[in-house]
């Protein structure tokens, strides 16, 4: 498949890119982007939270009442789960979410997302530029030129580029990766997908090797 190649004018350059056709599934698996998103948001989770069982609760071990004859329930802590300031029952631990999905789920879900861009015309393949100090207003003159401003616009780079990313920063609505870290989730997030040259060819070789 072959795309128009533009400049950080929004001009056409009159070069084309070819997009390797097994990037593009015939039939989009919307379970896989499913399965990927939710492994992706799932990791982002800390998984921190930790309550006190009664063995962890600072309290006094004296015996609260004698054992028979007072009509009600043995208690022989103050921490027990029963009571007001005592422990809890099964509280939460720190533990991991993260989802174990195949790589050939991964990589499916990530080309359906492609096909579903290409397929609702949110993929712009623009020419190899970097900016000589990190500059917002530059930043947002390239998306005026590929009128995307108001949009959520994701740029995927061959390589990560700190002038690009900084002037990117502080844009709501405007995230900037390198093409080997390029999740389904940021895929599907984006409403403009803007692709470097070079940024295509390493995708294009990551299916080939």
């Amino acid at each position: 498949m072959k795309l128009k190649v533009v400049n950080i004018e929004g001009k056409e350059t009159g070069r084309t890119v070819d997009l390797n056709d097994q990037l593009i599934p015939q039939e989009p698996n919307d379970h896989a982007i499913y399965l990927d998103v939710k492994r992706y948001l799932a990791a982002q989770r800390q998984g921190t939270h930790k309550a006190k069982e009664r063995g962890e609760v600072r309290a006094s071990t004296r015996k609260i009442k004698r054992q028979k004859g007072t009509g009600t329930a043995r208690a022989g802590s103050i921490a027990s789960p029963l009571f007001r300031g005592g422990g809890r029952t099964f509280g939460p631990r720190p533990r991991s979410y993260e989802i174990k999905l195949n790589k050939k789920v991964k990589k499916l879900a990530r080309r359906s997302a492609l096909s579903y861009k290409l397929k609702e015309d949110q993929l712009i393949v623009i020419e190899d530029f970097s900016l000589e100090a990190p500059k917002t207003r530059e930043f947002v003159k390239i998306k005026n030129n590929l009128n995307i401003p108001e949009k959520k616009s994701l740029f995927v780079l061959p390589e990560q580029d700190k002038n690009i990313f900084l002037s990117s920063r502080n844009l709501r609505g405007s995230d900037v990766v390198t093409v080997n870290n390029l999740t389904t989730y940021d895929l599907m997030h984006a409403s403009a997908v803007v692709f470097s040259e070079k940024a295509v060819e390493i995708l294009n070789a990551s299916i080939e090797s």
